[in-house]
Parts: C-alpha cells; structure tokens; sequence
C-alpha cells in the first residue's frame, strides 16, 4: 500500500522531476483545474477538491514512510490541490490561470501564517493542511484582483 501512496502523493512519479517539483505539480493542477472546470459543475469541483485533499493525507503519510522524513519534496499532490483550492469556483482565463498559479507558488514558498504552523501537523495532514491554507489565501487574493480588475482574469 506505500507504493500505491507513493504513486499518488508524487502524481504519478511526477514529484521526481529533477528540477522544481512543486512548479511541476502546480502546472499538473493547473490541467486538472482545467478538466474539472469543464464538467461546469461546482459540485464536482468542491468534490473533487475534496476527495484529492482527503486521499492526499493518507498518501502522503505513505510517502513520508516510503522515502523517509516529513514533506519529502517528491509529494507534489499538495501543489495539484493547492492549485485547485486557488482557482476554485473561478472561472479564470488563460491570464488569470497565469496569474493565479504565480500567486499560489509564491504563497506556497513564503506559507505565510499559519501555513506554516499547519506544516508542522503529523504526518500527511501537515502536507496537505499548509498548502491548503496558501491556496485559501490565493483564493482570496484571486477574488481581490478580479474585483480590482473586473475582466482582465476571467
């Protein structure tokens, strides 16, 4: 069962890209925003945001036990859901996609509180809970700007 959660806290192995995993993990949410965003059904994101967030506890638990330590930098199904939570329920175009994925990254890396506080929760609830936290704050950000800039984002 540890390699069935490797396989989904990395995204498929993608966590081991040897160069900025996390990016690479936003742009994965970045598709799958995309795709959930088709069905055109909010109920369908908030579930999928959901279930990702809940089976990514369990998976990154596994992972941390698999490769050793806490948050190994291979887990990278925070930064999808992150990204999820980020644009959630916003109907973005390419420039606020854009621009919504700069500010998640970047509130992914500052974790301003509690992010970081909620990071060190045990084992995959710490992974999952800071990234969540940044993405809530990228929400806010997201609806901020568009009000600033009606039109410019979606």
């Amino acid at each position: 069962m540890q390699r069935i959660g490797l396989f989904i806290a990395t995204f498929g192995y993608l966590g081991f890209v040897p160069i900025a995993p996390g990016t690479f993990g936003s742009a994965a949410g970045l598709a799958v925003y995309v795709a959930v965003r088709s069905t055109g059904s909010a109920a369908v994101e908030l579930s999928v945001i959901g279930l990702l967030f809940a089976i990514g506890i369990w998976a990154a638990s596994a992972a941390e036990q698999c490769l050793g330590g806490t948050d190994p930098g291979p887990v990278v199904l925070d930064e999808v859901v992150g990204m999820l939570m980020t644009l959630a329920l916003i109907p973005v175009n390419l420039t606020g996609a854009i621009v919504g994925f700069l500010i998640f990254r970047v509130l992914d890396v500052v974790k301003p509180w509690p992010a970081g506080r909620f990071e060190r929760l045990p084992g995959g609830l710490g992974v999952m809970a800071d990234d969540g936290m940044a993405a809530l704050y990228g929400n806010l950000l997201m609806h901020g700007l568009i009000w600033l800039w009606p039109g410019q984002l979606t």
